[in-house]
Parts: C-alpha cells; sequence; structure tokens
C-alpha cells in the first residue's frame, strides 16, 4: 500500500504580510503604553513632592498662625488698657483681662448697652465715663473708643482708665486759674496805683488850712473822680474774673491824653517835672476797651516818672500816621543800653530795686490784644521813648 506525502501547510505571502503590520502595531502600542506609564509615573512622583511641599508649606502656616494667636493673646492680656469685642447685635464677643479689671466680671455673653446702663454714667465730655462700681470719693474715669464696623457688623472697644491723667489735667487747669488770677491782681495792683496815689494827694491837700472853699471844693471834685476811677478799675477787673467781654467805646484820641494829664499831672509835678502834651490826632478816635488802654499808657508814664531826672520832661504825645494812630511817651532821662531794651518787656525782668517787671509786658499785652504793637527807643544819654501803634478802624481783634 503506498503512502501519500502531504506537504506543510504554509501561509500565503500576504497573510505574513499582515501578521508583521499586526505585531508591529502591538510593538508599537506597547512601546507607547510603556512611554504614557512612565510619564504617569513621573508626574505621580512630581505630585507627591508638590504635595508633600504643600502639605509642609500648610503645616508651617498653621504653626506661624498658632504663634501668631499666641502672640496676640498674650498682647491682648498684656494691654494695660481694655478691649472689648462686640458682635453685630452688640453682643460682648470677647474681652481682655484689663477690661474686666475696669468693669467688673460677667461680661462675655451680655449686652453692652446694658452693661452701659448698669455699669457706667456719662459725664459732659463725649466717650467719657464715670465707673459706677467703686465706691469711692473720686469714681474711676475711663474713656471708650470705638473702632469702624467690619463687614459683618463687628467692632472693637478700647477702654481707657483715665483717672489720674484726668486729676493731672485738672491740677494743671487749677494752675492756670491761679496763675490768671496772680497776672490779674499784677495787673490791676498796676492799674489801681496811680489814680489812688493821685486821690490820697488831692486827699492830702484838703488837710490844709489855707485852702479856701473854692478850692477844698475843687480838690474834694478831683479827689471823687479818682475814687470813681478807681472803682470803674474794679469793676472791670470783676468782670473779667466772670469771664464778661471787656467793654469796648468808642475812645477818643483827645479825651484820652486829657484825662492822662489829669491822673498823672499831680505827681509830675510833686517830683518837679515838667509835662508837656502833643496832640496831634486831628479828633481821631478809636473802639477799645478804654480802661485797659488808659491803664497802658499810665504805665509808659510812670516808667518815664522814675526814669526821669529832677527838672527833666516828659512828653506824651499823639500823631496819625497812615491807617495807623501813634500814641508816645518820651522822657528825657539816662536812656536803656540796647541789650536790655527787648528784655524790658519780659515779665519778672526789672533793672529797679523796687519794681516787680511786669508793668511793660501788661502794656505789651494789652497793646497786642487789641492788634497794636509796642517799640522802644532808647539810647544811654538821650533818653526814652516808648510808640504805641494802634489801627485806627479797629482797636481790638475780637
Amino acid at each position: 500500500m503506498q503512502t501519500e506525502n502531504v506537504s506543510e501547510i504554509k501561509p500565503a505571502p500576504a497573510d505574513q504580510e499582515q501578521l508583521k503590520l499586526a505585531f508591529a502595531a502591538f510593538n508599537a502600542a506597547s512601546e507607547q503604553l510603556s512611554g504614557v506609564y512612565q510619564d504617569l509615573q513621573h508626574q505621580v512622583a512630581q505630585l507627591t513632592r508638590e504635595l508633600a511641599l504643600a502639605n509642609g508649606e500648610l503645616h508651617k502656616q498653621l504653626i506661624a498662625k498658632e504663634n501668631l494667636s499666641q502672640q496676640l493673646s498674650l498682647l491682648l492680656n498684656a494691654l494695660p488698657g481694655g478691649v472689648i469685642a462686640l458682635d453685630a447685635q452688640e453682643r460682648i464677643e470677647q474681652v481682655n483681662p484689663a477690661a474686666i479689671a475696669i468693669l467688673g466680671e460677667s461680661l462675655v455673653g451680655g449686652d453692652w448697652r446694658q452693661v452701659t446702663q448698669e455699669r457706667l454714667s456719662p459725664t459732659a465730655i463725649v466717650n467719657e465715663w464715670l465707673v459706677k462700681l467703686q465706691q469711692t470719693e473720686q469714681p474711676r474715669r475711663i474713656r471708650i473708643e470705638s473702632s469702624a464696623t467690619d463687614a459683618a457688623g463687628r467692632r472693637i472697644l478700647l477702654v481707657n482708665d483715665i483717672t489720674e491723667a484726668y486729676a493731672i489735667q485738672e491740677q494743671i487747669r487749677r494752675n492756670q486759674r491761679l496763675t490768671s488770677m496772680g497776672e490779674m491782681a499784677a495787673n490791676l495792683a498796676h492799674q489801681l496805683r496811680t489814680p489812688l496815689s493821685t486821690a490820697l494827694l488831692y486827699a492830702n491837700h484838703l488837710g490844709s488850712d489855707a485852702l479856701t472853699p473854692v478850692e477844698r471844693r475843687k480838690f474834694a471834685t478831683k479827689t471823687i473822680e479818682r475814687l470813681h476811677h478807681l472803682e470803674h478799675l474794679t469793676k472791670d477787673m470783676l468782670r473779667f474774673v466772670k469771664g464778661e467781654a471787656r467793654r469796648r467805646e468808642r475812645v477818643v484820641i483827645s479825651d484820652l491824653l486829657a484825662e492822662l494829664h489829669q491822673v498823672i499831672e499831680p505827681q509830675i509835678t510833686q517830683q518837679d517835672l515838667q509835662f508837656i502834651v502833643q496832640d496831634q490826632s486831628m479828633a481821631q478816635a478809636l473802639i477799645t476797651d478804654r480802661q485797659a488802654l488808659c491803664g497802658a499808657m499810665i504805665n509808659l508814664l510812670e516808667n518815664a516818672m522814675q526814669a526821669s531826672a529832677t527838672g527833666g520832661k516828659i512828653i506824651l504825645a499823639s500823631r496819625l500816621e497812615g491807617k495807623n494812630i501813634i500814641l508816645s511817651v518820651h522822657d528825657n532821662g539816662s536812656g536803656i543800653e540796647a541789650a536790655l531794651q527787648e528784655r524790658l518787656f519780659e515779665p519778672f525782668f526789672t533793672t529797679r530795686a523796687e519794681g516787680t517787671g511786669l508793668g511793660l509786658a501788661i502794656v505789651r499785652g494789652v497793646i497786642e490784644s487789641m492788634g497794636g504793637n509796642v517799640t522802644i527807643h532808647s539810647a544811654p544819654g538821650e533818653g526814652t521813648e516808648f510808640m504805641i501803634r494802634l489801627p485806627r478802624n479797629r482797636g481790638d481783634k475780637s
């Protein structure tokens, strides 16, 4: 029996080609997947590192915030002033120890308006209160400042104990009042001295047996006039003490010079001095404080008398200069050195052992309050002139 040779079945060339292409595509896809996998691994590794860094940063921020919170808490507790946090409904959310020490316990959760009514009394000054809790002669005085309201309606109150500061301010105000009273007393003494001396001179003449009835009546009238002048000065000073406005009136310069002549002439005559009045004011007048201006001029005339030797000459003059009225007092005494001239207007500076050093300081203060100024022209051996310059259209700044 014959056997047949069975030949091996081989794929056709076309099938082999397709198989190669399939393997090639498979390999390419495998390589691509492998690359994508590696990229994913790199991205996962990168994301892991970034996440670790982010976690580390968040941890640092958390620690920093905790430290900041602790610092703020320490600072809040250490503040000498009270701090109160209010919510939108004006309820107390948080307080520091200083606020508790000032306002008392049981603040947190309470209504701020109720706390204000129960524990505080308002004062005449806005934002300042008296604490009712202390039963002492001098209750604690506090000042409360509020921050602006935030978007949620919350705000912060700052509570400061100003008891000691207020007491110091009150002491300062008392000292200022005492200083003002001292200056006022000095001013009054200067204002009263010359009219009083004149009145005493007239009164001394009244005791002379050689006087005729007419002369006696004349001296009595002048004495009464000077006493009335003293009374007016006292009333003006009392108005000043009470805080009343100074009396302003129309002052004719010629009349002022005549009054000054009447007041000062007896003392000048007694010291054997010449007194000359030169009035070139052309009937001009000022609206000002007559008594204050008269007192300032008397101070200058007294200085001229004290600087003059027997037989000396004192000139009281007035003139117009542009929009100003000039009043001057000139003496032919020994004069004043240049180095001392400006210091003469300093309070309590004097070149005389019996002087108070307040006269010229008062003069400058009075004249400057009237919108004017005082200058001095002097030289050793040539006498001294004090010149007052006042604006014509007004006699006072007020």
